[in-house]
C-alpha cells in the first residue's frame, strides 16, 4: 500500500473506531469536513500543518499516518512539492512515547504549526542549513549543530531564510496519556 493510500485508511479507520462522524472528526480537529473526506477518499493530501492537527485532535502520534508498523523503510510525507519533507526516523515507541524525524525545510519554506496537545515537548537539532525557529513570539536562527527544547502545545514556526535547505531533527515526546489512547484505537480495530 502506498503512503498516500495508507493516510487515507488510517485516518478512516481512527474516525470510525471513536464512532465519529466526519463532522465530529472535523470539530475535534480544526480541519473541515470536505477536506476530512477528501483526504480518507484519497483525493487530497494534507499538508504537514493540516496532518498534525488530524494528529492532535486525534490524540495519535503524527508517525502513525506516515509509518506502517510492517514497514522497513521509512517513508517521506511530501504534500507540498519538497517544501517540507518529513521522514520518520524512529516512528512512535510505546515505551518511550515519542516519534523522531528527520525533516527537509526548502528555501524560503515556512512551516506555522499549531499547538500539539497538552504536555507534548519538542526537541529540535539542526543537521545542516540554518533554521529559524519562532517559539513564544520570538524568532531564534539555529545553526548546524544547535538545538532547541520547547513546549509543544503551544503555537510554534520553523522557517528557513537561506538559500540553501535546512535539515534539522525533531524528536515529539508525548504526555503518556497518548499510550493509553493509541492502545484504545488498537483494541477497537482488533
Amino acid at each position: 500500500m502506498d503512503l498516500t493510500h495508507y493516510l487515507a485508511s488510517t485516518l478512516k479507520n481512527l474516525r470510525q473506531a471513536r464512532g465519529w462522524s466526519l463532522s465530529r472528526l472535523a470539530d475535534e480537529t480544526g480541519v473541515s469536513k470536505a477536506m476530512l473526506g477528501q483526504i480518507e477518499r484519497n483525493e487530497s493530501s494534507p499538508t504537514v500543518a493540516t496532518l498534525w492537527k488530524i494528529a492532535t485532535g486525534l490524540n495519535v502520534p503524527f508517525s502513525s499516518f506516515i509509518a506502517p508498523s510492517e514497514s522497513e523503510t521509512p517513508h517521506s510525507f511530501d504534500p507540498q512539492q519538497q517544501a517540507m519533507v518529513v521522514t520518520p526516523l524512529f516512528p512512535w515507541d510505546e515505551a518511550l512515547h515519542f516519534d523522531l524525524f528527520s525533516i527537509i525545510l526548502a528555501p524560503g519554506a515556512l512551516s506555522e504549526s499549531t499547538p500539539h496537545e497538552q504536555g507534548v515537548i519538542e526537541h529540535v537539532v539542526v543537521i545542516g542549513g540554518m533554521l529559524d525557529m519562532c517559539i513564544e513570539g520570538q524568532w531564534r536562527t539555529l545553526t548546524a549543530g544547535g538545538g532547541i527544547r520547547f513546549a509543544g502545545d503551544r503555537p510554534h514556526a520553523y522557517r528557513n531564510s537561506s538559500a540553501q535547505s535546512a535539515h534539522f531533527h525533531s524528536l515529539i515526546h508525548y504526555p503518556k496519556e497518548k499510550t493509553a489512547s493509541k492502545l484504545a484505537a488498537k483494541n477497537d480495530d482488533e
